[in-house]
């Protein structure tokens, strides 16, 4: 077990020994959804072939007139993600309970029989005060949660599938390398053609499911991680 262990860690340090003295290379774009959607062939065109053509006229009703629409509404179009995040929540809990309780009872006189009782009853047992009772209990407690985040974004993202109902499936990757280390955006999610602006835009507030990364990975980011020995170590001990 132990030497398991030891050999994996091994191959996890050597698998970055390739990167020492270089720059973080680029995710290649070859194979993933935006690649899929920008290389292969669209549907087949169903429209009439006898249909008059509008090649000669000035104004046409295409995408690329003058006045045609420029959204992205298809398999392999570009859209601009709008990401203007400014979110800011206060929670403040206060919880206080408080109970006491006490009870007596007392028999000094019952037709003699306590008397008669205290007799039988071991030294310092008397009947006089049968049961004297009490408790006291007392909880207090306080929470607060404060948060506040703030992110503005603008990324391009490709429109990867579009579902039978209509609603686009959007994908977007943007890196940006400075010196020794690589920023890296993601955004997916899924958006209404109705959404998209007459500038092609779309905030990120009315993409369904939309999931946002906005990390790096570099030298200044390995600096800021625990290392893998000791991530190890913070899953297996129990103290």
């Amino acid at each position: 077990m132990r030497f398991l262990l030891a050999l994996t860690l091994l191959l996890a340090g050597c698998a970055r020994l390739d990167q020492v003295g270089k720059s973080p290379d680029f995710t290649p774009l070859e194979g993933g959804y935006q690649f899929n959607a920008m290389y292969s062939g669209g549907l087949p065109d169903t429209a009439d072939p006898d249909a008059p053509s509008d090649d000669s006229s000035l104004w046409t009703a295409g995408r690329a007139s003058l006045f045609g629409d420029r959204r992205a509404t298809q398999r392999g179009d570009i859209l601009t993600v709008v990401i203007e995040i400014d979110d800011r929540a206060e929670i403040s809990n206060s919880t206080g309970r408080s109970r006491s309780g006490s009870e007596k009872m007392k028999i000094p006189s019952l037709l003699g029989l306590p008397e008669r009782i205290d007799n039988a009853l071991p030294a310092g047992a008397a009947m006089a005060d049968a049961v004297d009772t009490s408790a006291t209990s007392t909880f207090k407690g306080n929470g607060s949660v404060s948060r506040n985040e703030k992110l503005t974004l603008r990324v391009a993202a490709t429109v990867v599938e579009e579902l039978p109902n209509g609603v686009l499936r959007i994908e977007g990757q943007q890196e940006v390398r400075v010196n020794f280390e690589l920023r890296e955006l993601i955004v997916t999610g899924y958006v209404r053609p109705v959404d998209v602006s007459r500038k092609n835009e779309i905030t990120y507030d009315k993409i369904a499911g939309a999931r946002i990364s906005y990390g790096g990975r570099g030298q200044i980011t390995d600096v800021q991680q625990p290392r893998y020995g000791q991530q190890v170590a913070d899953v297996l001990l129990p103290f």
